[in-house]
């Protein structure tokens, strides 16, 4: 192989774009919630949003559990977060409270405008906000290998917007009845259905992912259908919480949990063919001295990579460990990019030299 270049394609810096994006969606947000302390007052807003972060770092984790493979860039799935949380947030809100308007402009009652506004505006328009997250991280469409790729993406994106929204449901229930009637909607929303919104928006997530990575022609259907399952599964839970039915709410729930079923065996399948390609892929560099049989093993497992890297830590090697592990990671992402989409010989063989640059300078064993 050639001498490598001095930087690998995992170490690309972050668009100016997207930098902006994400100070102004972090700064929505933040305007959100000083609005809440203010309508709400510190006690109320103090325990609203102790309910709302109290099972983020849980539901984080369980998200990025999904993607530990090849995790995407941090700054990337912080901006789907604050995407979520901040600009879906509030042009929601503007958008929604719109929509009412001209139905109670066009002779609709109190009540059939908040029945409106739940059951059909806010799903069409929320969903439509925070998969718009995805959409413009279609320029970044490198980062999107897989269809993992898109629900992570979208579940940070649903989960920021969860979090913001459930500190004003909260807050309104406080400011009603009280704390215990806060602690009551956070039992339903927070422990019993906590991943609405992520499960909603990874259906446009799979529609993004697949339209990037398929080359038939239902790809161009994707988008659209992934968007029409969202908005179908949040209208779902948003009616049957309306209905105040039991029985209804107990429907919706089992289906959301269907697709959140569905979602992971998507997740599953795709790790586990990606694996098996690594076996087919990295054997063919071990002429290079950079990978060998062991390696491949420890490649190709979780248990085998943090068992790899818990080792490398003790002998001081953590960071390189890391880098060769995603490099090789990245290697094999390539070679499936090369075999699905084509590519030229010039620019996949200027790719790989990068990425056996960066497998090179981090092996140190």
């Amino acid at each position: 192989m050639t001498a490598p270049p001095p930087t690998s394609t995992h170490d690309q810096r972050p668009s100016k774009a997207l930098l902006i994006c994400l100070v102004i969606s972090s700064a929505l947000a933040l305007v959100v919630l000083v609005f809440l302390l203010l309508e709400g007052g510190p006690a109320g807003f103090g325990v609203s949003a102790a309910l709302a972060v109290t099972p983020l770092p849980v539901l984080l984790a369980a998200v990025l559990s999904l993607d530990r493979l090849e995790p995407e860039p941090k700054l990337h799935l912080l901006f789907a977060f604050a995407w979520g949380a901040g600009v879906a947030v509030v042009l929601a809100i503007v958008l929604t409270m719109a929509g009412q308007a001209l139905f109670a402009r066009a002779g609709y009652g109190p009540e059939q405008v908040d029945v409106a506004g739940t059951v059909f505006l806010a799903p069409v328009i929320e969903e439509a906000l925070k998969g718009s997250a995805l959409l413009l991280l279609l320029r970044r469409r490198r980062e999107i290998d897989g269809l993992t790729d898109g629900i992570v993406y979208a579940s940070m994106a649903g989960l920021g917007f969860a979090v913001v929204e459930n500190v004003g449901y909260y807050l309104l229930a406080y400011g009603q009845d009280g704390l215990e009637a806060a602690v009551q909607l956070f039992v339903i929303r927070g422990l019993i259905d906590p991943l609405g919104h992520p499960v909603y928006t990874s259906m446009i997530g799979v529609g993004v992912a697949y339209a990037l990575t398929r080359r038939n022609a239902f790809r161009f259907a994707a988008i659209p259908l992934g968007y029409l399952g969202a908005v179908l599964l949040h209208g779902l839970w948003n009616g049957a919480a309306t209905m105040e039915s039991l029985p209804a709410l107990g429907i919706a729930y089992l289906v959301i949990m269907a697709v959140l079923i569905w979602l992971i065996m998507i997740t599953v399948r795709e790790r586990r063919h990606f694996v098996a390609k690594m076996a087919v892929y990295l054997p063919g560099y071990e002429e290079t001295g950079l990978v060998t049989p062991p390696d491949i093993r420890m490649l190709s497992t979780l248990p085998a990579r943090r068992a790899a890297r818990k080792w490398a830590r003790r002998a001081r090697l953590g960071r390189a460990m890391s880098d060769y592990q995603q490099a090789a990671t990245e290697l094999t992402m390539l070679h499936l990019r090369t075999e699905r989409e084509g590519m030229d010989a010039g620019r996949f063989e200027a790719e790989r030299d990068a990425l056996l640059g960066a497998m090179a300078r981090a092996r140190r064993w």
